[in-house]
């Protein structure tokens, strides 16, 4: 059904004239009787007699009127839905406790009215994260792919931040008490990072963090959750892990972890952003302004080297 010829019936009911209703819709008259006139063969009913002042409904246009108005509210709501600068922004986060999903709350706050809404795609490998981006499942994704020039047509890959990494610990580490650390120093030590999925740009970044400095990354066992390693590093004094100083971690009071910044040179994870390389969702623009203006690392920090730069 010609929802165009629907939306003319309904304001040409709700107005009483053809003429006021093609002035309101920008169209002729002749246009919106000839919509009319189809809707009616194809209904194989009248909707309209016409009077001195216009028309006016028949018993089956009144009983057609309210279906009608809900198919044009509906196709409303679709199109709505889907308007670039109306439609809610999608974008993918490695997780709601990461780096990321922090700095896109900061980016919410300061905009009151900005429509994110902000989801973990259950994927480790950042080239089904991509095909998500490519197929519009989402409007943007905080993966990297450590050979851009795979990118498929149409999706390209843009530095968003750097974030400095930290030596998370408990109180009975040797390096507790330290002010800051430099990477040299976490040699021989523990790093446990559990759940390191093979393929991942996390699986490079440790890989080549291994190889620069020395550095002895265990990544033995399954990730079970952020609470189970808490617990593991409260009492143990010998295991730390490595962690975003962005990222957001809570535990309880009396296992008194300590997170010390790693310095000279400090270490930092590249976050990028994969979006689309032409009609990117309006709203990305605020948030690369946003990440933009955050504060700068020191020139001598570590990356690993398929980091991209502004």
């Amino acid at each position: 059904m010609d929802t165009e010829a629907l939306r003319s019936f309904v304001r040409a009911a709700e107005l009483g004239q053809f003429r006021t209703a093609a002035d309101e819709l920008g169209v002729t008259q002749q246009a919106i009787s000839k919509r009319i006139a189809g809707l009616e063969r194809e209904l194989e009913i009248r909707l309209f007699t016409r009077t001195a002042r216009g028309v006016e409904l028949t018993r089956d246009g009144h009983t057609f009127l309210p279906h009608a108005r809900g198919v044009v509210a509906s196709v409303e709501r679709a199109l709505t839905a889907v308007r670039p600068g109306a439609r809610t922004l999608r974008i993918d986060v490695l997780g709601l406790r990461t780096a990321q999903a922090v700095i896109l709350h900061e980016y919410w706050r300061s905009r009151p009215g900005s429509r994110i809404d902000v989801v973990t795609l259950k994927v480790t490998d950042p080239w089904e994260a991509v095909a998500a981006v490519a197929a519009g499942e989402v409007d943007a994704t905080f993966r990297t792919v450590t050979d851009p020039a795979g990118l498929p047509p149409g999706i390209r890959m843009r530095h968003a931040f750097d974030s400095p990494v930290e030596l998370l610990v408990g109180p009975k580490h040797p390096l507790a008490g330290a002010v800051s650390l430099a990477p040299r120093q976490l040699r021989k030590h523990r790093i446990w990072v559990p759940g390191i999925a093979p393929g991942s740009e996390w699986a490079d970044f440790y890989d080549q963090l291994v190889t620069e400095f020395d550095l002895r990354v265990d990544a033995a066992g399954p990730h079970f959750g952020d609470e189970v390693l808490l617990d593991v590093l409260a009492e143990s004094g010998d295991v730390a892990t490595l962690v975003g100083a962005r990222d957001r971690y809570v535990w309880p009071e009396h296992q008194d972890l300590r997170r010390i910044p790693i310095a000279l040179p400090s270490l930092a994870y590249p976050v990028s952003l994969i979006l689309p390389s032409t009609n990117p969702h309006p709203e990305l623009r605020g948030v690369l302004a946003h990440f933009a203006s955050l504060p700068r690392l020191p020139e001598d920090t570590w990356v690993p080297s398929w980091a991209t730069r502004p």
